[in-house]
């Protein structure tokens, strides 16, 4: 499946599901198909849309850490998802992309769902050129707990190898 396509249909697919409960569900089924790690966090998208990607991870026993808090690996692994699908639905046609790195930084201790916000406010494509991609999460009183930056090599043409 090309570039092209992939975004088109992800994006297709959360306009056409993200009216309902059970349609958002329908929409994170199959995303994480594509990347079956992403399922353990069991992620919720809130809102996609070019430029935008909002996901909670709910705390659960699978998310736990040994002290109770949400472990960091699984606030690792929804940044970077976020910062995925709001790739996925930016990117224009022609361009592909693949991570190639997160610097993540710990400010404190998650113990509530954790939502994570990536934002990817770029206009100027056409060549290659990594973009650093900030992702912030913060728990459910608003209180930051994680801030990372996702670095994006984009680049024109192909498939992408991205997931």
């Amino acid at each position: 499946m090309t570039e092209v396509s992939l975004t088109n249909a992800t994006l297709a697919d959360w306009q056409k599901r993200s009216a309902s409960r059970f349609g958002r569900w329908l929409f994170t089924r199959a995303l994480v198909r594509r990347a079956p790690y992403f399922a353990s966090i069991k992620p919720h998208f809130l809102e996609l849309r070019p430029a935008l990607c909002v996901v909670l991870m709910p705390r659960q026993a699978s998310t736990s850490g040994p002290a109770g808090t949400v472990h960091a690996l699984a606030i690792a692994n929804l940044c970077e998802l976020a910062a995925h699908t709001v790739t996925e639905v930016t990117v224009p046609p022609g361009m592909t992309w693949q991570s190639r790195g997160m610097t993540i930084e710990y400010l404190r201790r998650a113990e509530s769902d954790v939502t994570a916000t990536a934002r990817l406010d770029k206009t100027e494509w056409g060549e290659t050129q990594n973009v650093a991609l900030p992702v912030t999460a913060v728990d459910r009183n608003g209180s930051e707990v994680v801030r990372a930056v996702i670095t994006i090599k984009v680049e024109p043409g192909g498939t992408t190898t991205a997931r």
